[in-house]
């Protein structure tokens, strides 16, 4: 049976396949919608240098780190932990990083439902269906929610029981290139409508003005969500890692397509956001800029309403592109407890698949029902629990591994690692900076919790 479990475990083709895998589960919902907001409530491009920071500073360290406690053990994070250390803590650690991937896909494939229905609510308010289109555009209707979480969710098992190489790989080799596609085609139609160059200047133009502590541990957070930290699933990426592959080298290249997806995504968001105010829709509430949700499931479907058959291509289009976000995410928050179920209880793959997806669209249907439990969700298992397995992935290989341990793995790809200026800064950040930035940030939170 280990044997079994073994070959069920699979690999990266290539180079490029892990880059468009490891990038696409770090870009989701949160790059397309969460990242233009913020960067437009906090001082335009003042935001986007320090979330550029933030991402080579805090979030590079902890990936590289991540994908090479993976690639030594070649194990899933509770597996991980246990081939690389006796101590008995740390595969406890792996086990909480895999509960809070299994309960982050819980409630995004509800999310993400939201996102694939209003394609179809687009089509149906066009041809004059208004109470089909209000049925689908109803968030609270758990019917419906139940029904495109269900779709969403079988989609994302389907791709998984497909294999690392032959499901994963295969599908976001296709899917990124197609996401990026759309991002530019309509980024090339939104700057040349009125209105969307003042959008453009509330991008690119920096306030420095609203620079302050409260801004720069918000650019943290977002940067180290959106690399997908905290969680094993880049243990479990790196698990699938060739050992000729350099790890700071791939992990730079995903870095740089998430970061650069989550600007492509702003040049869209933004000027849209303007578009829309300058044909007649309403962006701010009580002075402020309206929230993520109510921007992408409000604000934005009235702009694509206003602007006649133009408005339903653009629609569908943009809510298929938020689909496709959503699914390369899913995808790596599955296959986390999928290559745990396969390399610790030796089941097979497309059992694994099926077994834990299905058990994971249960709670997804509960929350379709009643989506107030979300708050709750991302609370408990996103805003504490993916900074807490970051922190602690921190102080494993600082002082259990060690960094040196890490630095040795990583000279198979990158030869003479060790006397690279690389070996001289990065622990550093490993023992210092990044659990320092990561722990306070962790602390605000709950700070905030208790006080607020």
């Amino acid at each position: 049976m280990a044997g079994t479990a073994s070959n069920e475990r699979g690999s990266w083709n290539s180079k490029l396949g892990f880059i468009l895998a490891a990038a696409g589960s770090a870009v989701g919902l949160g790059n397309i919608w969460g990242f233009p907001t913020q960067v437009a409530d906090n001082g335009g491009a003042a935001f986007l240098v320090i979330y550029l920071l933030c991402s080579f500073l805090i979030g590079f360290p902890v990936m590289v780190a991540e994908l090479a406690i993976g690639r030594k053990s070649g194990k899933n994070p509770v597996g991980a932990f246990k081939a690389l250390s006796s101590n008995k803590f740390f595969p406890l650690v792996g086990l909480w990083g895999v509960i809070c991937g299994v309960m982050i896909l819980s409630f995004y494939t509800v999310i993400a439902g939201w996102a694939f229905g209003y394609a179809f609510e687009e089509i149906f308010y066009a041809v004059g269906m208004d109470n089909v289109a209000s049925w689908i555009a109803d968030v609270g209707n758990g019917p419906k929610n139940a029904i495109v979480a269900s779709l969403f969710m079988l989609a994302t098992i389907k791709i998984i029981t497909g294999g690392v190489s032959g499901g994963i790989e295969k599908a976001t080799k296709t899917m990124m290139p197609l996401l990026i596609g759309i991002l530019l085609i309509m980024i090339g139609y939104v700057m040349f409508q009125p209105g969307s160059a003042e959008g453009i200047r509330e991008y690119l133009l920096p306030d420095f003005s609203k620079v302050n502590s409260d801004l720069i541990f918000s650019a943290m957070g977002q940067a180290f969500f959106s690399l997908s930290l905290g969680m094993g699933a880049l243990i479990t990426y790196g698990s699938y890692l060739n050992k000729k592959e350099n790890i700071p080298q791939a992990a730079a290249f995903v870095t740089l397509a998430d970061v650069g997806i989550a600007f492509l995504a702003g040049l869209l968001i933004i000027p849209a956001m303007y578009l829309a105010q300058a044909n007649g829709v309403e962006i701010f509430v009580d002075g402020k800029l309206a929230d993520s949700t109510t921007l992408v499931f409000t604000v934005l479907p009235e702009l694509f309403h206003s602007m006649g058959s133009v408005g339903v291509v653009f629609g569908v289009t943009f809510f298929l592109l938020l689909s496709i976000a959503a699914l390369t995410s899913t995808i790596s928050l599955l296959e986390v407890p999928v290559s745990y179920a396969i390399d610790e209880h030796e089941l097979p793959r497309p059992k694994a698949a099926w077994v834990i997806g299905l058990g994971i669209l249960a709670v997804s249907l509960l929350i379709a029902f009643f989506p107030n439990l979300i708050g709750y969700f991302v609370t408990v298992f996103n805003n504490i629990g993916l900074p807490l397995g970051g922190f602690l992935i921190c102080v494993f290989v600082a002082y259990v591994w060690k960094t040196d341990g890490a630095l040795t793995e990583m000279e198979f790809g990158f030869a003479g690692i060790k006397q690279s200026m690389f070996s001289k800064i990065w622990p550093f950040f490993i023992y210092v900076v990044c659990p320092a930035a990561i722990l306070f940030t962790l602390l605000q939170t709950l700070w905030s919790l208790i006080t607020g």
